[in-house]
C-alpha cells in the first residue's frame, strides 16, 4: 500500500456531559498535527555495564501536543478561546478518516493566534498540551 489520504481526518471537542459526552468537530480545520508521544530514557549505566556501553530504561511517557491550523470564524472559533481559561484538561478525539479509528485524550489549550492579514484570509492555529495516556482505537 502506497499510502493513505488524510482528507476528513477531524479534531473533535468533547462538551463534558455526564455520562454521555457528545463530542463535536471543530469546524474548518486546515491543518492536524496529532499528538506526538514519546517516552523519557533513563540512564542506568554502571561500572560493570557490559563492555562500557550505556544502558537504558524507559521512564516517564508524554502524551505531547497536538497542533491545528484553521479558517478563522470568531462565530464559530471563540469557545476555543474559553478553553483557554479553564485550568482543568477537556477530552478531544483526532478521528482518521474512512473508520480508521480515533485518539482520544485530554488535553489544556496553552496557544490560540489568530491572524487578520490584509490579502488573505483569517486564519488562526492553536496547540493544546495532552494530559495523561491517549487512548488509541484502531478502526476497520
Amino acid at each position: 500500500m502506497a499510502g493513505l489520504d488524510a482528507f476528513g481526518t477531524q479534531l473533535q471537542r468533547g462538551d463534558g456531559a455526564t455520562p454521555a459526552e457528545t463530542f463535536t468537530p471543530i469546524a474548518n480545520v486546515t491543518d492536524i498535527t496529532p499528538p506526538g508521544i514519546e517516552r523519557e530514557t533513563l540512564d542506568v549505566t554502571a561500572h560493570d555495564s557490559e563492555d562500557a556501553w550505556r544502558e537504558f530504561i524507559g521512564g516517564l511517557k508524554d502524551g505531547g501536543e497536538v497542533e491545528i491550523e484553521l479558517n478563522y470564524d470568531p462565530r464559530e472559533h471563540d469557545s476555543l478561546v474559553s478553553d483557554f481559561g479553564d485550568k482543568n484538561p477537556r477530552n478531544y478525539k483526532v478521528v482518521w478518516p474512512d473508520s480508521l479509528g480515533e485518539w482520544a485524550f485530554k488535553a489544556i489549550l496553552t496557544n490560540f493566534e489568530p491572524e487578520a492579514p490584509h490579502d488573505d484570509k483569517l486564519a488562526a492555529s492553536a496547540t493544546f498540551k495532552v494530559s495523561g495516556k491517549p487512548t488509541i482505537t484502531t478502526g476497520a
